[in-house]
């Protein structure tokens, strides 16, 4: 089956769901947590925070070290993911990512001089991750604005966002736990992708 990807990340890690849809509507073919820094380096869940400390140029070299492990990390794991789908007889074809709001074009001193900086420049890092690992692997991507999430679902999936979240519900419960926010945003984000594709 051809399955689309759905991911929603935090600081280091990402929900990853895979959709497929057969004749009888969208169903949740994987999804588990994957991770997007490297064993032992919980100081890269926040870079910025890490190198908030030091002087200029060994902070610069710190940021660059993390978002260099950010992006090595999700490219493996996207490639993982999609191993263990083809793996089980399917064919993962696009990818959704949820995507924060852009962040102007400041560097690490900006950043690092304005302590919300390092928030929202942390809140980028690990979508851009995700994104760049799909452009690696050649899926074609959604980047899914998380605040216009509703409406560009309503929008693409064709239904009221009322009726979006009873079929989210429904996917839940035909899988068990855990079924949470995370999952159904991430699952919103596969859908959108696989319709606009």
């Amino acid at each position: 089956m051809k399955v689309a990807l759905g991911f929603k990340s935090h600081s280091g890690w990402a929900a990853m769901i895979a959709i497929g849809e057969d004749g009888h509507g969208f169903q949740v073919i994987d999804r588990g947590r994957i991770e997007l820094i490297e064993e032992g380096e919980t100081w890269a869940k926040q870079p910025y925070h890490a190198a908030e400390e030091h002087e200029a140029t060994d902070a610069e070299i710190l940021v660059e070290k993390g978002i260099d492990s950010a992006r090595r990390t999700a490219l493996s794991q996207m490639r993982e993911s999609i191993r263990r789908l083809r793996k089980s007889g399917h064919d993962a074809v696009i990818c959704g990512v949820i995507v924060p709001t852009p962040m102007p074009n400041w560097s690490t001193a900006e950043i690092l001089a304005v302590h919300f900086r390092m928030h929202k420049a942390e809140g980028v890092l690990f979508p851009d991750a995700l994104c760049r690992a799909a452009d690696a692997c050649k899926l074609p991507l959604a980047r899914v604005p998380e605040k216009q999430l509703d409406g560009l679902a309503e929008k693409v999936l064709m239904m009221p966002t009322e009726k979006s979240k009873e079929m989210l519900v429904a996917l839940g419960k035909s899988i068990g736990p855990p079924w949470g926010r995370d999952q159904k945003v991430a699952s919103l984000a596969a859908m959108i992708a696989f319709k606009e594709s």
